[in-house]
């Protein structure tokens, strides 16, 4: 299997890679300070198409494919990983599950605004006893005329609340059947909920470490009537479903990670060949040189793990593993070439306005968000056949 890029994808990396530099980086400490999503940036990105990449073109699409938006992604999260998420958000948990699992009439009402990056949606999964263990979800949703009523919370929802977000998609416990243990098993079921619905609520955003930028909030929903036609795919498949979206994100946020590895190296090697220290270049220690090698190394992997994933999606290829593997070692490469970034820059790595300190407070979430470390370990256990390894 060859790895190399096509033409096309050499031509779309090269484009957004300058967009990134040219556009996106010289605004990131100002939007990064002002906690705030920069909408110019964001419209920006929808007429470059971005927002349409893997979809066809009768939903406003760019008729592309996923690794054409994992290369999109990783440019972007070499300058900022708040924009970066916010694209592989807004594509792989608003506007996909909508593509795979909607009905047309969904699809034709609701992918062209977000195809088009006129509009965000949300992915509601996560709980305050729900995440990794979606089997502890609490939010319910009773038909009652023709209609879902909806209550309960869900927290850390990635463009949720933002002046663009127009819909969010949640799972929640829509019946209860007992197995032959006794124990019970609970109906999970995927139902679109339009912002502004009376009773929706999303509450303020959070004070995060990281990912300033990105727009994240808790949400709540007291008695929130959505018409029964705002199921998602089938009645009992929502896990199945978002299990599947989670799969492929991991992938995504692989490439994010590469790219924030690979934003962390360009600054390290930059830094290391221009500052001077006792009449020579640092880079020319060779504590330095070794620890830059290193971070090479780690981008290389996680690059290269990230293409094997993607490329096995789009072949129709079994990638479970693959997707665990690469946002495993993507997260790690991304979090240990921030910190040695850091530590290379000395004193002005702990500037806010160095981007190396901002990969070094955003990278963290990438061994936490789409799956932490531990859930990727869990993954990777029992592909190889550890069928004890919790699930």
């Amino acid at each position: 299997m060859s790895l190399r890029l096509t033409p096309e994808q050499q031509r779309l990396s090269d484009e957004v890679r300058d967009f990134a530099d040219n556009v996106v980086a010289p605004a990131a400490y100002k939007y990064d300070t002002l906690r705030e999503l920069p909408y110019e940036i964001i419209g920006q990105m929808g007429a470059m198409g971005l927002f349409g990449l893997p979809f066809p073109k009768q939903y406003g699409g760019q008729g592309r494919d996923y690794v054409d938006l994992c290369l999109a992604v990783e440019q972007l999260a070499r300058v900022d990983q708040s924009i970066a998420v916010t694209l592989e958000a807004g594509v792989g948990l608003g506007a996909m599950p909508i593509f795979r699992d909607g009905t047309e009439a969904q699809k034709q009402e609701w992918l062209p605004m977000l195809t088009s990056g006129t509009a965000l949606a949300g992915f509601g999964l996560t709980e305050a006893d729900a995440g990794s263990d979606a089997g502890g979800t609490r939010t319910t949703a009773v038909l009652d005329d023709g209609q879902w009523v909806i209550n309960g919370t869900k927290q850390f929802i990635t463009n949720s609340g933002s002046e663009i977000t127009r819909l969010v998609t949640i799972t929640a416990v829509t019946g209860e059947s007992v197995r032959a243990d006794g124990s019970v098993k609970k109906e999970l079921t995927a139902i679109l909920v339009p912002s502004g619905t009376p009773g929706f609520t999303v509450l303020p955003a959070y004070d995060k470490v990281g990912w300033h930028t990105s727009d994240t909030h808790p949400l709540r929903f007291e008695d929130v009537r959505v018409p029964e036609a705002n199921l998602l795919g089938e009645r009992g498949r929502g896990f199945a479903s978002f299990i599947r979206t989670l799969d492929e994100g991991r992938i995504a946020f692989a490439a994010l990670g590469a790219g924030a590895a690979q934003g962390c190296l360009e600054e390290a090697v930059r830094y290391a060949s221009s500052r001077s220290v006792f009449g020579h270049a640092i880079g020319e220690n060779q504590h330095i040189a070794f620890t830059i090698a290193r971070m090479q190394a780690r981008v290389h992997s996680a690059r290269l793990a990230w293409y094997d994933a993607a490329n096995r999606l789009v072949a129709g290829r079994p990638f479970k593993l693959e997707a665990s593997l690469a946002k495993l070692i993507a997260s790690e490469a991304a979090m240990d070439n921030a910190r040695d970034a850091t530590q290379i820059f000395g004193g002005y790595g702990l500037m806010n306005e160095n981007p190396v300190a901002r990969h070094y407070r955003d990278s963290k979430i990438l061994e936490i968000g789409e799956g932490t470390t531990e859930i990727q370990l869990m993954v990777i256990a029992r592909e190889l056949g550890f069928a004890g390894a919790p699930r």
